[in-house]
Order: structure tokens, then C-alpha cells, then sequence
């Protein structure tokens, strides 16, 4: 596997596992609609929440959740109409990203900004 791909792979997982002993119920991790893919959909406190997971080594060229443009809010946009669409949910989404930051191979930092954007 490609070493960035095993970075957002281990990111995913570092994610996942924080917001479970928050209390989030993860109910799908890496669900595709056409060539968009959601990292992470939890359900907390009645709501379906979309989780975006951004892990990057460094932040020299910026910090990991400025790179989540609106192309991929737009296409996470798409793919949570149809999920909703599928689960049949009437009640409140959220959009968060979950930004990791590894400080070296086993120390990392993670910024959770909930309600991170909400797409057009």
C-alpha cells in the first residue's frame, strides 16, 4: 500500500476510534456513491453526522482541514443526499471534519471541528 494511503487509512481508524469513546455510533466507514466517498457517517444525538478525516504528517503547506474545497464539500454533498435518501432519515445532519496532525510515528494531534461546513 502507498505510504499516504496508509496514512489516511490509519487516520480513518484514529478518527473512528475517537469518536466511539465520545459516543458516536459509526455506522459506515468509507461509504461510496459514484466517486465520492465519506469517510466516516456516525449517528450522536440524533443526527447523521458526515465525517471528512484529513491526517497529514506536516502542516508546512497548510493545515490539514483547509484542504477540503468546496469540490469535496460538493461531492460529500451528493453522496449524503443519497445515503439519507437510502436510511430514510428525517432528522438533522451535520458535516465535521476531523483533522490529524502526526507530531512523529506515534504521537499525533487531532482537531475536531464539528459543523465544519454545509455544502450548497
Amino acid at each position: 500500500m502507498a505510504i499516504h494511503l496508509e496514512l489516511g487509512r490509519n487516520g480513518e481508524d484514529i478518527a473512528k476510534q475517537y469518536l466511539e469513546q465520545k459516543g458516536y455510533k459509526i455506522m459506515q466507514q468509507n461509504w461510496v456513491y459514484g466517486r465520492a466517498e465519506i469517510d466516516l457517517i456516525a449517528f450522536y444525538e440524533e443526527k447523521i453526522i458526515f465525517v471528512e478525516v484529513k491526517t497529514r504528517r506536516k502542516t508546512d503547506h497548510g493545515e490539514p482541514e483547509d484542504f477540503v474545497d468546496w469540490k469535496k464539500e460538493k461531492q460529500l454533498a451528493l453522496a449524503s443526499s443519497v445515503y439519507i435518501e437510502r436510511r430514510k432519515h428525517q432528522g438533522e445532519i451535520r458535516f465535521d471534519i476531523i483533522a490529524i496532525v502526526y507530531e512523529n510515528k506515534d504521537l499525533y494531534k487531532i482537531n475536531h471541528i464539528e459543523d465544519a461546513f454545509w455544502p450548497d
